[in-house]
């Protein structure tokens, strides 16, 4: 797909370690990246290109591991959401978070 070239440079800039078409391809995705790392400049660009829902669909289901926890409030609350909800987090299977040992355990 073919996107303008000024989400593109956006998109580089968010996603630095990917190419621009790798951050397109999953808009949710790309939205998370937008939203935690974008300068204000960029957010109007990503807007022109982006609805509100789009905006409140990345906020419903996060990648995680991306936003930080002042861009996971700033964006909780700039759609009315409040109080916040927890920042999300990143869930692997079979580990309790809570007991490091579980993620790597004992060899038998």
């Amino acid at each position: 797909m073919t996107y303008p070239e000024e989400l593109q440079a956006v998109a580089k800039r968010v996603f630095w370690f990917g190419t621009a078409e790798e951050a397109l391809e999953f808009p949710s995705r790309f939205l998370t990246y937008a939203m935690t790392y974008a300068s204000g400049d960029d957010i109007e660009i990503v807007r022109k290109y982006f609805s509100d829902d789009d905006f409140k669909a990345a906020l419903d289901n996060p990648a995680p591991g991306i936003f930080d926890q002042s861009s996971w409030a700033k964006w909780n609350q700039r759609y009315g959401r409040i109080p916040v909800p927890p920042l999300p987090e990143r869930r692997i299977p079979g580990a309790n978070p809570g007991n490091p040992s579980t993620f790597f355990p004992a060899k038998s």
